[in-house]
């Protein structure tokens, strides 16, 4: 009598313990999106001394809150500042609207500010092209790039920090 009590312990137990593994294991779920992602593109991957690239940089706001302000930096990359015969600098900055492009304000050497324009609603994005002007005795045979950290505050005032987020690099060719 004895060995079918043990048995039934036993059983109960292993039934049990195989109830708690697979009824309390986390199911897969898909990663909720970054609450903001920016994003980077080139209209060209090479250019000559004295031409220009267009560096058009996109901010999506994936949040269920407005973005109301954004503070962005860009640096050129270590392998861009070890070339110092490679000379450029940005020139333009202009935001896209749906009334066309709109010149940029505050475009420094290293900070962009709030280039993004007004509010960017939830779902939405908005794009803010830099013309990368290299100059004519610039060197060539070398890469320009640059990377990124930005800083967004949303309507809830929740805040995201973000980055680095790289560019393409611009090769400059010789002619």
């Amino acid at each position: 009598m004895r060995f079918t009590r043990t048995r039934r312990l036993g059983l109960a137990t292993v039934i049990a313990l195989a109830l708690a593994v697979f009824g309390l294991a986390p199911s897969a779920t898909a990663a909720d999106p970054a609450p903001a992602e920016l994003s980077f593109s080139t209209d060209a991957a090479t250019t000559t001394p004295g031409g220009a690239v267009n560096l058009s940089m996109t901010l999506k706001n994936n949040q269920t809150y407005d973005i109301w302000f954004v503070y962005q930096t860009i640096d050129p990359t270590w392998l861009t500042t070890q070339r110092p015969d490679l000379k450029y600098s940005f020139t333009g900055c202009s935001l896209a609207t749906d009334a066309g492009a709109v010149p940029c304000s505050g475009t420094g050497p290293a900070d962009l500010g709030g280039n993004y324009g007004t509010t960017i609603p939830p779902g939405q994005s908005r794009t803010v092209t830099l013309t990368l002007q290299v100059a004519e005795d610039s060197g060539c045979n070398g890469n320009i790039g640059f990377y990124s950290y930005f800083y967004a505050e949303f309507s809830d005032s929740t805040s995201l920090s973000g980055g680095p987020v790289h560019t393409p690099e611009t090769r400059v060719t010789c002619a």
